[in-house]
């Protein structure tokens, strides 16, 4: 085990804690957080420091914990932020191994507060501890009744104790979390905060869930990672250990981006990377945070559905045809059970009826009970069906029904999503299935939330991810790329790099002159392409840069001038410094391939419809970087343009395996140059029928001051 995960464990399992800012006074921090330790029974050794009290709560008090005797396992502080520095001190010198810092004012301040924060870090280094927070709220180990928290949400009794790990940014969403949890009959191994992560991160904590025995499954509230790579290694270990990841992450918007940057001084970076990143780890990536409460649940009880097609039920004829509308708009499949389990169900129910969306509901009371138990039986027997959702909507025996479906999904294993509909009326059926600890939703939202979870879940579990693309060519890209200059790359130059990476583009010359452009023009042959070249200029189109089909020399010279013209306009002193000459390619699908750096996850590979309208089609995919050309091809499939390059409506097959090879290459060349490459885009890459490969006909790229 990491030395800095097992110190970490011993943190968040002590034998002792002290109270800094112990209090009497439960309206205080250090007095919720000594009142929840005795409330909850914590059988620790427990400290409480205060500058004068000789007890509190009962408890002998000390003025400094360096006064205590034996060392403490962790120590809280909530003290005004003026006093942490010698208080920190004074914890340190006693042996603490740990450190939670409740109060906030720190880096999520400005520049003043990160100083603040920085040394209360360099206090804690000193000593050999490890520091959770500052700006947290603490954390509860259930297992052990531990409640080291100032937050409300422990006034409530029990503490939910259960099989989720949560690490949260966010101290008051922990908070609510706990409360749903105690809501659903479920609970934690460990709910823990992290705040500014000044020196504990998330990805701590997930390393110390993936290790930790009681953690079937981790819950994060992420609003920036302090190292995207070790994120992603920690995901690939979870999923080997059975243990799925599931995050809510702030910053979608700009608006979320704002917020998170002021609140725990984090960097958003890019959603739609999030995104790429956590579908090809097997993170389950959801938009409501109650959601994760749901979700773990249902995987830790049945797992991941060995296919993603849903049955319906329900005793409501209604509710299972609005249901059965809704898994659908939800992009997922309804299953179509074999003739087998279409043929008995048949034997149940009235004629007519259809099997999937299934209605249960009008079956004569003497045979309703069995019945409905059977129908949900042959569709879990049924192969074809991944997943069951059983709607229940008011109906005779409803608590007797509910609490048979939810044994029967239990010991059969079949991924079942029980969604009650009707409101206080059915409390009685949640407390049944609380009792067998069945989980269960209240919203259809939330069950549709669950099972596309769970779905996407088991489709990462059956594709893993190939190995990552080692390219032959990356020494030559490095030494390349160093003798190119800083800032925006003219084409010319941006394709000369992509050769070094192995990647075939047009062979461009600038020409200085219209009389060396109609030079190569006839070399060529027409109809030829004029393009200008200019450092200055990003989109060559919307200059008027690019002209196309140039027939013979009359009209070179005037494409010339119009290009002369347009730039002028466009960009007023800029220089020209020449124009590029390329054979008119007709044949062949225009995608964009290119390349960025991005803040979370380093480099990353995107494709999509190419061509002038990239911006408007939005038909993207992307991956972290370096990819495989098998991985290649499962992000070329997920396109909207797929279809096409597979050669729809008679027209031929596009080369798909030159293009993923391609893909793979361009993800190589961003590995090997790293963050110098701040981004680089091939727009159009021509892909050309089968066999006949493809070919870079516009680059453009940037590079970043190297650090060599």
């Amino acid at each position: 085990m990491n030395p800095a995960v097992s110190t970490l464990r011993a943190i968040l399992n002590p034998r002792s804690v002290a109270v800094i800012g112990a209090s009497g006074d439960p309206a205080k921090f250090g007095g919720r957080v000594m009142h929840f330790l005795v409330k909850h029974g914590y059988r620790g050794r427990i400290v409480p420091v205060h500058p004068t009290a000789a007890e509190v709560l009962g408890i002998p008090a000390v003025s400094k914990l360096s006064a205590a005797g034996d060392p403490v396992d962790v120590c809280i502080l909530a003290l005004p932020a003026a006093h942490l520095p010698a208080a920190l001190e004074d914890c340190g010198r006693a042996g603490a191994r740990g450190a939670v810092v409740i109060t906030a004012d720190f880096a999520e301040t400005g520049a003043a507060g990160a100083a603040r924060q920085d040394e209360l870090l360099q206090i804690a280094r000193r000593h050999g501890m490890r520091l959770i927070g500052p700006n947290c709220l603490g954390y509860i180990n259930p297992q052990l009744q531990l409640a080291l928290t100032s937050s409300v949400a422990l006034a409530v009794e029990p503490m939910p104790r259960g099989a989720i790990g949560l690490a949260s940014q966010s101290g008051s969403l922990m908070a609510s979390l706990i409360s749903h949890a105690q809501d659903l009959g479920t609970g934690f191994s460990v709910a823990a905060t992290v705040g500014n992560q000044a020196d504990v991160e998330l990805c701590d904590l997930v390393e110390y869930f993936i290790d930790d025995d009681i953690t079937r499954a981790i819950c994060l509230y992420i609003e920036g990672l302090k190292n995207g790579a070790r994120f992603l290694e920690l995901a690939q270990r979870a999923r080997a250990a059975g243990k799925p990841i599931l995050a809510v992450k702030a910053g979608r918007s700009a608006a979320g981006q704002q917020v998170t940057q002021s609140h725990t001084a984090s960097l958003a970076g890019s959603y739609a990377v999030w995104e790429a990143a956590c579908r090809d780890h097997a993170v389950c990536l959801l938009d409501d945070p109650e959601a994760l409460i749901y979700c773990a649940d249902f995987l830790i009880r049945f797992g991941a559905p060995a296919a993603s097609t849903i049955a319906v039920m329900s005793p409501s004829g209604g509710t299972v045809a609005v249901t059965g509308d809704r898994v659908v708009a939800a992009g997922l499949a309804l299953a179509k059970p074999g003739l087998a389990t279409a043929a008995e169900l048949q034997k149940l129910l009235p004629p007519g009826r259809t099997i999937n969306p299934l209605d249960v509901g009008g079956l004569p009371r003497a045979s309703g009970l069995d019945s409905t138990l059977t129908a949900y039986e042959l569709l879990a027997k049924d192969p074809a069906v991944g997943a069951i959702l059983i709607a229940v909507a008011t109906t005779p025996q409803l608590e007797d029904k509910v609490r048979q479906w939810g044994r029967a999904a239990l010991a059969g294993k079949k991924p079942t999503a029980i969604l009650l509909t009707p409101g206080t009326l059915v409390d009685g059926a949640r407390n049944a299935l609380k009792e067998i600890a069945c989980p269960y939703t209240n919203r259809l939202d939330d069950t549709l939330r669950v099972l596309r979870a769970a779905v996407d879940y088991g489709k990462a579990l059956r594709n893993p991810s190939p190995p990552a693309s080692h390219s032959s060519f990356s020494a030559a890209v490095r030494a390349h790329a160093a003798s190119l200059p800083d800032g925006r790359l003219t084409e010319p130059e941006a394709k000369a790099l992509l050769r070094a990476g192995g990647i075939h583009t047009t062979n461009d010359v600038v020409a200085p002159t219209p009389d060396a452009a109609i030079q190569q023009a006839q070399r060529i042959g027409y109809p030829v392409v004029l393009k200008g070249v200019c450092r200055d200029l990003v989109h060559k189109s919307e200059a008027g840069a690019v002209k196309l089909n140039i027939a013979d020399t009359d009209a070179l010279r005037t494409a010339w001038r119009e290009i002369e013209t347009g730039l002028a306009a466009h960009l007023p002193g800029a220089t020209l410094a020449g124009c590029v000459v390329q054979p008119m390619l007709r044949d062949g699908i225009e995608l964009i391939v290119g390349c960025r750096w991005d803040a979370q996850f380093g480099p990353v590979v995107i494709i999509g419809s190419g061509g002038v309208l990239v911006e408007i089609l939005s038909d993207v995919q992307m991956a972290v970087a370096p990819i495989s050309p098998a991985h290649a091809q499962r992000l070329i499939t997920r396109l909207r343009i797929a279809p096409v390059l597979a050669g729809a409506r008679g027209r031929p097959a596009a080369d798909i395996g030159a293009l993923a090879d391609s893909i793979a290459k361009l993800s190589a060349l961003a590995a090997a140059l790293g963050p110098r490459l701040t981004e680089l885009d091939i727009n159009p890459l021509l892909v050309l029928e089968t066999g006949a490969g493809v070919i870079a006909l516009d680059a453009r790229a940037t590079l970043a001051a190297s650090t060599a």
